[in-house]
C-alpha cells in the first residue's frame, strides 16, 4: 500500500525536477548560442574593417569562422529539437488514430536518440584518431570534430527531460532502449544483399520521413543503419562528412541574414518598408504579394542562397502580410515560392558549381539565368494574382503618401543597397555583406531603442534557426557520398544515352531524372553529380549546353518546394512556425506555376 501511494509522488517530484533542468540548459545553451553569433559578427565586421581602412586582416579569420559556425550548430540543434524547427514531417501522422501516433512518437524518438549517438560517440572517435593542427589557427583539428560530438549529447539530455515533463518516461525510455540497442548492433550486423547501400539508405531515411523524425536526424539515422547494408561509410566518417557540409565560410550568411530580418522587424523599419509597397501597388489586386515578389526578384543574387533568402523573406515580410489579411500558410507559400528565384537570376552560386562542374562558359550561364529568372517570376505573379484573396482591401494612396512613404522607407532601402551593391560590384563577399546588413539593422534596432532584452531574443532566435538549417545542410553530406560510392550516376548514363539523338526525348527523360533525384538530393550534389553525365547526352541530342545548363539549374531549385526534403519549405517553416504539412499544400499553385516556366524553358530549347 505504502509503495503505491510512493510511486505517483515520487514521479511528480521527477517531472517538476526534469522541467526545471530542462529551462536551466536551454537558458545557458540559449545565451551561449547567442552570444557565438555575436562573436561571429563581430568577428567579419573587424576583418572587413581591417582590409579596407588598413589594408591588413587577421591570419585565421575564415577558418576561425567556419569553427564558430560549427560550435553554434551544436549549441543551437537541442533548442530546435521539439518545435517547427525540427523539421517534422507530420502529414502522414497526423492521419493516423491517437493510438498509432503514440507508437510513431515513440519511432521518431528511436532515430533521434540514434543520431544523437551518432553524433556524440562518433566525434569523440574522431577526436581520438584525428591529428594535425590547423595551419591558421595553430589549434588541434579535433576541436572542430568535438562541437558536434558535444551537440549530440546535448541533443540526447534534452530529448530525456523534455519526454520526462511531458510525463511520457515509459516511451522515451522505451525509445532510448530501442536507439542504444540499434546503435550497439548495426556495426556488428552485415546483410549481403544485390542492392547498393544506398537504397537501403533511401528506404531507411524515408521511414524516418514517415515516422515524423527530425529529418537531419533521419539523414543521420538511415546513413548509419546503412552499414549493415555493406555501406562503406563507418560513423566517424558520417560524423566528419556531416561537419564538412557546415564547415563552408558562405554558410556564416544564414545567420547574419536572419539577425537581419529579426533586426527590420523588430525596429519596425520593415512595416515601412511594407507600407511604401502598400501606397505603390498595394490597391492592386494581390499588391502586397505582388512586392514580395518584386522584392524577392530584386534581392536575387544578394545573399547568394535561396536558404538565405528564404530565412529572411520568412522572418521580415511574413508577418506583414498576415497582418494585412493573408493566411499564414499562403503568404509563407507565396515567400518560399519567391526565393527560388535567388539561385535562378545571377549572380547564382548553383551556376557557378555547374560551371565547375561541366567547363560551361559561367557569363553564359549567368545570361541565361536572367532569362529564365525573368520568365519564372511572370509565372509567378500571374499565380499570385489568381490566387490571392486579401481580405484587408487598401485605399489607392494619393502622391503625397506615396512621397511619405518613400522617404520613411529610406532606411529600409539602405539595407538593399548595403547586399545588392556591395556584392555585385564586388566590394565585399556574400558572407560579408550579410554581416554588414545584421550590423546596420542592428542600429536601426538601436536607434527605435530595443532593449538588451529584446536584442538577446532577436539574437537568440537567429542563431536558434541558423543551427536547424546548418544541421539540415550537414546531414545531407553522408547521403550524397553514398550515392557517389554506389556509383547511380553510371546507371543515370546508361538511360540517358540509350534514346538516341531525339532532343524531346532527352529533355523528357533527363526532367524526369532531375525531378526524382531532387527529391531526395541537395541541388549542389545534385549538379555535381548529374550535370556531367546530363551534359552530354543533350549536346549528342543537338540541344544547346547553355540552355540545357540552365534548364538543370531551375529543375533542381524548384525542388525547393517538394516534399520530402522541399528544403525552401523546412526553412520558412522553421522561421514562421507553421507545419511544413501546411506549407506544402498551399506551395501547390506556386509550384505549378513554377513547373510551365521549366516547361516553356524546355520548349525553347528544343525549338531553338
Amino acid at each position: 500500500m505504502a509503495t503505491s501511494e510512493f510511486h505517483p509522488i515520487q514521479r511528480a517530484r521527477d517531472d517538476g525536477l526534469a522541467a526545471r533542468a530542462l529551462r536551466v540548459i536551454e537558458a545557458v545553451l540559449g545565451v551561449a548560442a547567442a552570444l557565438v553569433l555575436a562573436v561571429l559578427l563581430v568577428m567579419v565586421l573587424v576583418t572587413v574593417c581591417l582590409r579596407y581602412f588598413f589594408g591588413t586582416g587577421f591570419i585565421g579569420a575564415e577558418d576561425f569562422g567556419i569553427w564558430l559556425n560549427v560550435a553554434l550548430v551544436a549549441l543551437g540543434a537541442p533548442l530546435s529539437l521539439n518545435s517547427a524547427l525540427a523539421m517534422r514531417l507530420d502529414v502522414f501522422v497526423r492521419m493516423l488514430p491517437e493510438g498509432l501516433q503514440k507508437l510513431t512518437r515513440i519511432g521518431a524518438d528511436v532515430f533521434t536518440v540514434l543520431s544523437a549517438l551518432i553524433l556524440a560517440f562518433g566525434g569523440r572517435e574522431i577526436m581520438t584518431m584525428l591529428g594535425g593542427v590547423s595551419p591558421t589557427l595553430g589549434l588541434p583539428e579535433w576541436i572542430r570534430f568535438s562541437f558536434l560530438g558535444a551537440g549530440g549529447a546535448l541533443i540526447l539530455i534534452v530529448l530525456l527531460l523534455q519526454r520526462i515533463a511531458d510525463r511520457r518516461v515509459l516511451p522515451v525510455a522505451l525509445s532510448l532502449a530501442l536507439g542504444i540497442a540499434l546503435y550497439a548492433g548495426i556495426p556488428h550486423i552485415l546483410l549481403d544483399l544485390d542492392w547498393p547501400p544506398s537504397i537501403f539508405l533511401g528506404l531507411i531515411a524515408a521511414i524516418g520521413l514517415v515516422l515524423a523524425a527530425p529529418l537531419p536526424h533521419a539523414f543521420l539515422a538511415a546513413a548509419y543503419a546503412a552499414i549493415a547494408f555493406g555501406s562503406s561509410l563507418p560513423e566517424p566518417a558520417i560524423v566528419s562528412a556531416t561537419v564538412t557540409g557546415i564547415s563552408k565560410f558562405l554558410l556564416l550568411a544564414i545567420p547574419f541574414f536572419l539577425l537581419a530580418g529579426g533586426l527590420l522587424t523588430a525596429s519596425g523599419v520593415a512595416n515601412q518598408l511594407v507600407r511604401f509597397a502598400a501606397a505603390m501597388v498595394g490597391h492592386r489586386r494581390a499588391g502586397l504579394a505582388q512586392t514580395t515578389l518584386l522584392t524577392s526578384v530584386l534581392f536575387s543574387g544578394a545573399s547568394g542562397s535561396s536558404v538565405a533568402n528564404a530565412a529572411f523573406g520568412a522572418s521580415t515580410f511574413q508577418p506583414e502580410l498576415v497582418k494585412h489579411g493573408y493566411h499564414p500558410a499562403q503568404a509563407a507559400a507565396i515567400i518560399a515560392s519567391t526565393s527560388v528565384l535567388d539561385n535562378i537570376i545571377p549572380p547564382s552560386i548553383a551556376f557557378l558549381i555547374l560551371a565547375s562542374a561541366t567547363n560551361l562558359s559561367v557569363g553564359a550561364l549567368l545570361v541565361g539565368g536572367f532569362f529564365a529568372g525573368g520568365l519564372m517570376a511572370i509565372c509567378l505573379a500571374v499565380a499570385i494574382h489568381l490566387t490571392v484573396r486579401e481580405q484587408v482591401p487598401l485605399p489607392r494612396a494619393t502622391a503625397r503618401q506615396r512621397w511619405q512613404s518613400a522617404v520613411q522607407a529610406i532606411p529600409a532601402f539602405g539595407l538593399g543597397v548595403i547586399v545588392v551593391v556591395g556584392i555585385r560590384i564586388g566590394i565585399v563577399t556574400t558572407t560579408e555583406a550579410a554581416a554588414l546588413a545584421a550590423f546596420y539593422t542592428l542600429l536601426l534596432g538601436i536607434g527605435a531603442r530595443l532593449g538588451i532584452l529584446s536584442l538577446y531574443a532577436i539574437f537568440r532566435q537567429a542563431a536558434v534557426e541558423a543551427a536547424a538549417i546548418g544541421l539540415l545542410i550537414g546531414t545531407a553530406g553522408p547521403f550524397a557520398f553514398l550515392l557517389a560510392v554506389d556509383d547511380v550516376s553510371s546507371l543515370i548514363a546508361h538511360l540517358t544515352t540509350a534514346l538516341g539523338g531525339s532532343a524531346l526525348a532527352v529533355i523528357l527523360l533527363s526532367n524526369v531524372i532531375l525531378l526524382a533525384v531532387g527529391l531526395v538530393l541537395d541541388i549542389g550534389a545534385a549538379i555535381l553529380l548529374f550535370g556531367p553525365i546530363l551534359l552530354p547526352a543533350a549536346i549528342a541530342a543537338g540541344i544547346d549546353p547553355i540552355q540545357f545548363g540552365v534548364i538543370i539549374v531551375v529543375n533542381l531549385m524548384i525542388h525547393g518546394l517538394t516534399p520530402p526534403l522541399g528544403m525552401l519549405i523546412f526553412v520558412v517553416s522553421g522561421v514562421t512556425r507553421i507545419p511544413a504539412s501546411e506549407l506544402f499544400r498551399a506551395v501547390v499553385p506556386y509550384l505549378l506555376a513554377l513547373l510551365v516556366s521549366l516547361a516553356i524553358l524546355c520548349a525553347w530549347a528544343i525549338i531553338v
